[in-house]
Parts: C-alpha cells; structure tokens; sequence
C-alpha cells in the first residue's frame, strides 16, 4: 500500500486554523511537527527513560497529511478521484483563501512525497536481540536461547549477540515482549534501577514500581525473590504489557497489582497504593518529575524502606538528591552508568 505525503510549511499560531480548512477539501487527521517546549503539565505525564531532544522554538511548524494512493495511482477525496496535482492544487488554493482573513499561516509552501506503508509495529523488532544485565539474560519473545546444564549458552545457539567469547554464565531468564509502547530494559537507567533492587531486595520485601511501563523492574524483582509488587503508570496499554510479560515468565499474577492513574496528583490512587506499606519504592522516570514524586513516594515508603530513583542524567542528581531530603530522606548512594545516574535515598 503507498501513500501520498502532502506537507505544509506554516507557523506554529496557524496549526489549528489550517487543520479546519484542509478538512474542507478532504484532508483529515494532520501530523503536526513543531518546536513548541513542552508544559509542566505535558512533562508529569512523560514517565519515559529520555526525554526527547528539544530544538529551540522558532515558531515555525509542519502539519503533513496522508491520503492513499489507489492502484491507478488516483486519491480518492471525499469520494471523488484526483491526481496528487490536483489535490495540491487544491491545498495550495484553499491556502490563498484563508490569506485574506488570516495573515499569519507563513511560508504556506505545499510539498508532496510518496511514501510506503511500513509495518510499523513489528519492523522495530530487528534492533532488539537479547542481552546480558550482568547474569541476568534478558531475550525478547521472538528469539530463543539454549541453555546448558551449568547455565551457559550452548554452543550452536543465537550467542553471538552478547560478544562474549568465555560465555559468560547467565542464573535468570528473562523473558520480555516490550511491544513499541514501553523499553525493553537494555537503557543504562534500567540497568542502574535493576543493579540497586538486588542489593535491598529480602524475600519478604514488598515493591512500589512508579512508572511500571512493561513491568519490567516489578517482575525481575518477583523472579529474583520479591514477596510482592505494586505498580502504577499513566498509559492502559501497561494493563496487557504486563499480563503477557507475568505470563512468558511464569510469574503468578497475583503478586503483581496494577493501578492506571497519577500518584503525583491523584488522591484516590494515593489512597489504593497506601502508606508506609513498601520496602522499596523505584521510579525511573524524569528528575523533573522524580521531584514532583517524592512527597507520595516517600509517604508510601515503610520507615527504614528505601526509594530507588533513575533516569537522571548528567548534571540533575543534586535537583533529585535535595528533593529526597527536603521529604525527610538521607541519601543512601549514588551509581552511575555513562552519563545516567541512580539515586537512593532511606527513609528514618
């Protein structure tokens, strides 16, 4: 299947107006590519690794939209058939129009690509190969390692990937399908939050997992000898990322809650999450909002428990270090991998 990719040079002020008039003539659901910082609001609900590279704003903007190309290479607009010169022709005087009350769309410049149809949600698949966190394999849902007696790979299986020529012995499998919403736990601020567990994990420790995503930290902990663990993300799809990855792993679903919702704001998920209940609470999020997270964070905290933060780059673990002990915790360590950082703070 091909597309055709009808782009739009503009200003960031003339997004909306725009979307309305190319519905118009047709052209629904635009792309829009801006530089426009993101708000307070926008960071709180980004519980990701990295946030994403942002360029200065200089007001310009690109909207871009997609019609599909029939196999006589005609668009189909609101049920009539049109070359893509056509319908060029036709944003690019739809534009002219809206000039005459509207003095601040910009440049205007119309640009058309062909573009293939690309399976989008299995092609990312090929960049992630299973790897090592230290003797933990960790091998993705599609690829299969054989094991030998004393816990090494065999000799003829998929090795190669971990570049290690004395076969390293790996004492945990784990098993992840991160599907393209979630990471797959090959960042170094996994591994930082993964390496940090291990050290306060007891087999009764109970664990809060902030920002669960694929559920990753939460089921490791479970595998690696965890009483139970508690998790909570802003995005539903964790729901069914966690339930496949419970069950590729053999992990009884009932050690691990889920809770969709905000533990910075939402009072109710305060409340089901509970007080002083963890041994452990880990987030690995954003040190903007790590800070913001600390209060709840903390009051879930079990007196002598510790909070596990990651996902701090260079030059913000001070921020994350003075938020910790403005709550009332002291600051256990501090690791570092590249330029991330993991910060742990125990509660008196």
């Amino acid at each position: 299947m091909k597309w055709m990719r009808f782009q739009i040079r503009t200003r960031v002020e003339a997004e909306d107006i725009l979307v309305s008039g190319m519905q118009d003539i047709g052209l629904h659901g635009a792309q829009i590519e801006d530089h426009v910082p993101l708000t307070a609001a926008e960071k709180e609900q980004m519980f990701v690794d990295i946030l994403p590279d942002a360029q200065p704003d200089d007001g310009s903007a690109v909207l871009s939209f997609f019609v599909e190309e029939t196999e006589a290479g005609t668009l189909v607009l609101d049920g009539e058939e049109k070359t893509p010169d056509e319908v060029k022709a036709g944003i690019e005087e739809q534009i002219e129009e809206m000039r005459q009350y509207c003095d601040y769309i910009g440049d205007g410049a119309v640009t058309v690509y062909e573009t293939e149809d690309i399976d989008w949600i299995n092609n990312w698949k090929q960049y992630f190969h299973q790897f090592m966190i230290d003797d933990i394999l960790v091998i993705p849902s599609w690829e299969k390692v054989e094991i030998q007696p004393d816990g090494t790979p065999a000799d003829d299986g998929p090795t190669a990937v971990f570049g290690d020529p004395e076969k390293k012995p790996f004492n945990l499998v784990f098993h992840i399908d991160p599907g393209t919403a979630f990471g797959t736990g090959m960042h170094e601020t996994t591994q930082l939050c993964i390496r940090e567990i291990r050290k306060f994990l007891r087999p009764d420790t109970k664990i809060l997992d902030i920002g669960t995503g694929s559920g990753i930290l939460g089921i490791l902990s479970l595998m690696l000898g965890a009483d139970s663990v508690v998790g909570t993300d802003l995005d539903p799809c964790t729901v069914p990322a966690v339930s496949e990855n419970l069950e590729a792993n053999g992990v009884d679903p009932s050690k691990f809650t889920l809770h969709i919702g905000n533990l910075i704001s939402d009072q109710k998920l305060q409340d089901e999450v509970g007080y002083e209940k963890y041994d452990i609470v880990v987030a690995n999020i954003l040190a903007d909002v790590l800070v913001m997270l600390t209060p709840s964070a903390v009051a879930a905290l079990k007196p002598g428990g510790v909070f596990i933060t990651s996902g701090i780059i260079d030059g913000y673990e001070d921020t994350v270090k003075d938020a910790m002990v403005k709550a009332g915790l002291t600051i256990e360590e501090v690791t570092d991998q590249g330029e991330w950082h993991c910060v742990t703070g125990r509660k008196a």
